[in-house]
């Protein structure tokens, strides 16, 4: 069951539906300008099993629209022992022995690093013939219209068959702060002995390794992976026990949640060079000595490993819940900005939002944005240039993103905000008419009959900026906010009329986002 997190690091989350559905996305590149990349992750299968149903990813080097979008499965190098078909043919042909070419009629939109996957499935399955060891390459290739063919080598194994299942789900109760601990638990239910096992978590940000172990590895006091050399014999199950702290930042009250992930060797083996491709790490070893699997029938470490694949993912994964006791929210303010510059000029502004804390916001499992924000334009001024991540309000409708020269904005923003953090968005305004102390908003919190948002803030009264063009005196005029907030980046293009302001522009929100709004986790898909 691979929900947020395979999810938090392993998918990618698009933007929510009813902002795809509103937007057509950036500006695309011109074909020449454009370099076209594939993936498709090594795949370990076991014999006599149907096999496993595995994508490409499509990568091109800038944003564009391809058409007559072909891949190529080439499985020559496996010719009888595997073959490689797509379980809706309609789009899919085999014109030579051990080739599989699928065209989409369609266009297909490329709009940023992770790439597009989810087309052309392949069910990579062994035949008959197959048996253990069995190994060779599959040349996965992509063209389009336009476009040279590029091509990757997936590698493919076929081994022997078993089934782990994780143990049952886990509930805990902790203060921010506090520590706790939780089981580790998986179970052999095939008849075949297991040669060591793998463990991928996917836990909220307030769940933290209070112990690291030298056969785990750890970002920061994130755990992300542990490895076993323990063999399980049929029937036979492994324990251990996981030492927790809740982060002081986490949330309350509320829940935290981890995800847990049970592989063989060989499969995590794949996993691991899929997330090398995509230059994600699963973090060091821990120092405090090995994570011990007692396990409940005779067995011995394996020495050496054959390749392994389970034949029922369905059961690998389980839950940790900890219900989060206490009073622990934060503070988001609201950053807007002071402008300054005459008839004509085009003066950038930062605006967005800090987490003042004390505690992190985290709705990564929904991704959903953590608040919702509206910008308001100045009068006298136009939005020349917009963020991306902002969407002119139309009565009820949304325009595109980044369109300029709309009176109002919602932003999408991302949907984990740590505490001490702040994330802002990029405009440029144009000041058409010298208006002075002409004053627009940034509000957050805003009320919405959507998912996400924050309405729980510990000062609601800083949930709205000026945005402040052409401040006299005291700054006073229209909006909301103190136009003397010395928190407001004070931006100009023309100094000699406002030199009483030092208009200098002040990088407010460098920080911004550390990967990108729409993909902050910590391993993705």
């Amino acid at each position: 069951m691979l929900t947020h997190s395979t999810r938090r690091w392993l998918a990618g989350l698009g933007v929510a539906g009813a902002l795809v559905a509103a937007s057509a996305g950036p500006a695309v590149a011109q074909e020449s300008d454009v370099d076209l990349a594939v993936y498709f992750p090594d795949v370990t299968i076991a014999a006599d099993s149907a096999g496993k149903v595995e994508y490409p990813t499509v990568y091109s080097s800038a944003p564009v629209v391809l058409h007559d979008l072909t891949v190529r499965y080439d499985y020559t190098a496996l010719a009888g022992k595997v073959t490689v078909t797509d379980e809706d043919n309609s789009e899919c042909t085999t014109p030579e022995a051990n080739v599989l070419v699928c065209t989409l009629p369609y266009e297909v939109g490329i709009e940023d690093e992770w790439g597009t996957t989810g087309l052309f499935e392949a069910l990579v399955a062994p035949t008959e013939d197959a048996a253990d060891g069995v190994e060779g390459a599959l040349k996965v290739s992509v063209s389009a219209k336009g476009f040279d063919s590029v091509s990757y080598e997936s590698r493919v194994r076929v081994g022997e068959g078993v089934d782990l299942a994780a143990g049952p789900e886990t509930t805990r109760s902790a203060a921010p702060g506090a520590k706790f601990t939780a089981p580790l638990a998986v179970r052999n239910v095939g008849e075949t002995t297991a040669k060591g096992a793998a463990v991928v978590f996917y836990n909220d940000h307030g769940i933290r390794a209070d112990k690291k172990y030298s056969n785990c590895t750890y970002v920061d006091d994130e755990l992300r992976t542990c490895r076993f050399d323990e063999a399980l014999a049929p029937g036979a199950g492994g324990a251990a026990t996981l030492a927790y702290a809740l982060g002081k930042d986490t949330f309350a009250p509320g829940s935290e949640w981890g995800e847990i992930i049970w592989m063989t060797p060989a499969e995590f083996e794949d996993f691991e060079a899929y997330l090398n491709s995509n230059d994600i790490t699963i973090g060091t070893p821990g120092t405090g000595g090995d994570l011990d699997l007692a396990v409940s029938a005779a067995s011995a470490r394996v020495s050496a490993r054959g390749s392994q694949a389970d034949t029922q993912p369905d059961n690998n994964a389980t839950h940790l819940e900890v219900k989060v006791t206490g009073k622990n929210s934060t503070d988001l303010e609201a950053i807007g900005a002071k402008l300054a510059g005459g008839k004509g000029a085009e003066v950038p502004a930062t605006i967005g939002f800090r987490n003042n804390g004390p505690a992190t916001l985290d709705y990564g499992r929904s991704g959903s944005s953590v608040t919702h924000m509206e910008v308001e334009v100045p009068k006298g001024t136009y939005a020349a240039k917009v963020s991306d991540w902002c969407f002119p309000v139309k009565g009820e409708e949304w325009g595109e993103p980044g369109e300029p020269g709309a009176r109002k904005y919602s932003c999408y923003t991302s949907s984990f905000v740590k505490a001490g953090e702040q994330e802002t968005f990029d405009f440029v305004f144009r000041i058409d008419e010298v208006i002075a102390n002409a004053a627009g908003t940034v509000k957050i919190n805003v009320p919405c009959e959507c998912d996400g948002g924050f309405y729980q803030d510990l000062k609601p009264a800083n949930d709205t900026a000026k945005i402040l063009v052409n401040a006299t005196g005291n700054g006073g005029g229209e909006g909301g906010g103190d136009g003397d907030d010395p928190t407001l980046p004070i931006t100009g293009a023309n100094t000699a009329l406002f030199a009483g302001l030092g208009a200098v522009l002040l990088a407010a929100g460098a920080a911004g986002f550390v990967v990108a709004r729409r993909r902050r986790m910590r391993f993705v898909a």
